[in-house]
């Protein structure tokens, strides 16, 4: 079962553990001892080795590992006119050793909305000519639109300058539809909208913590998912847009637990998008029932394989479990991929390169064995 386009039956999520290379070169820039044209080219041939190790391993999709990134979405979202970064959420992420403290950024609104420079298409048209020389389907990651609203609330957005919430949401679709659309321009055939707090809805503690800032959990999942319909309506028929859905990513702890269950009816169902890349490689993420709701042809690529600890799940183990799936959902439309990315913040998941690359071998592996094609 091969599939024309993509997501394809083996698939990546997006970042990559960033090699030494690329994290003394920031350090060295942060110093003010390299410019940052010159971490650029540094970073751009560590994007080189991570395409040539993806084409290596037998994918036909790459990302460029976000090495031009710090952060999944910080990057991205700190270059959107208006917005600020306003210290830090505190949050308390989880480990199987116990919980660590950590604040990630927070953000506010203090002026309107509007895109004067690219948030992602440098980054693209980087890895575009990259991707060509190795004959992959480069994909495009971006933060979800959501993330502005959902971690500061109405109290984080500016009332002199939004007095109306939906003037707010207007110019913040405008913005993304700009981008999506200069992504599209720069030759992207492939976007994936990273989104989290969908996931963090279907835990009850952050549910509460919704409550307390005045929304309510229950109708912000059809509120997050009109945003992301708007962003890409009208999007060429040749690009494909799919969703990455986790609980979170920091060297290798985790914010949410709860299965999808809460948010599953209005979210696969009525997202209009092609397919949904799930967290799906321990019990925190539930069970596969919610996936009676993917309507149409939508595609559910399972993240069976873990990118947090380097220990490597068995073939078996994973044909297993797409089986379970393929009980709800048929095989012609689910993957295989990591539970998330390997680095999404610049220090990365407690495990080694070498564990990242069997990881994404065995995802390749495993997606020939059951679909005949990775």
């Amino acid at each position: 079962m091969r599939r024309s386009k993509p997501p394809f039956n083996a698939d990546v999520v997006g970042s990559l553990l960033r090699p030494k290379a690329v994290l003394d070169a920031r350090a060295r820039r942060d110093r003010g001892e390299l410019s940052s044209d010159a971490l650029w080219a540094i970073e751009t041939s560590a994007v080189d080795d991570a395409v040539a190790m993806q084409k290596a391993v037998g994918l036909k999709v790459c990302t460029d590992g976000e090495f031009h990134r710090g952060h999944w979405f910080l990057d991205f979202m700190s270059r959107i006119d208006g917005m600020k970064t306003s210290g830090g959420l505190p949050t308390k992420f989880h480990t199987e050793k116990g919980d660590i403290e950590f604040a990630p950024p927070r953000f506010e609104v203090h002026g309107k909305l509007k895109r004067s420079r690219s948030l992602s298409v440098d980054d693209f048209k980087a890895l575009k000519p990259i991707a060509d020389k190795y004959g992959l389907t480069p994909k495009q990651p971006i933060p979800s639109p959501t993330i502005v609203h959902f971690r500061g609330g109405r109290a984080a957005i500016d009332a002199k300058i939004y007095a109306d919430i939906e003037e707010f949401f207007a110019d913040l679709i405008a913005v993304y539809r700009q981008e999506i659309e200069a992504l599209y321009a720069a030759g992207c055939r492939y976007v994936q909208i990273d989104e989290t707090n969908l996931p963090f809805l279907c835990d009850p503690k952050l549910r509460e913590d919704a409550r307390k800032r005045g929304d309510d959990p229950d109708k912000l999942p059809a509120l997050y998912v009109r945003l992301i319909n708007d962003i890409v309506k009208d999007r060429p028929a040749d690009l494909t847009v799919c969703m990455h859905m986790c609980r979170g990513n920091h060297e290798s702890a985790w914010v949410a637990e709860g299965g999808y269950d809460s948010v599953a009816e209005v979210v696969f169902g009525d997202t209009n998008i092609d397919g949904f890349f799930l967290e799906y490689d321990t019990p925190r993420a539930g069970t596969f029932a919610p996936l009676r709701y993917l309507s149409g042809n939508k595609v559910a690529v399972l993240g069976l394989v873990t990118t947090k600890k380097g220990a490597l799940e068995t073939k078996d183990e994973l044909k297993r479990r797409i089986d379970e799936a393929a009980a709800i959902v048929p095989l012609e439309r689910l993957a295989l991929s990591p539970q998330c990315g390997f680095a999404s913040t610049i220090l990365g998941n407690a495990l080694s390169a070498d564990d990242q690359r069997r990881k994404l071998e065995l995802i390749v592996d495993t997606a020939r064995d059951v679909w005949g094609s990775a």
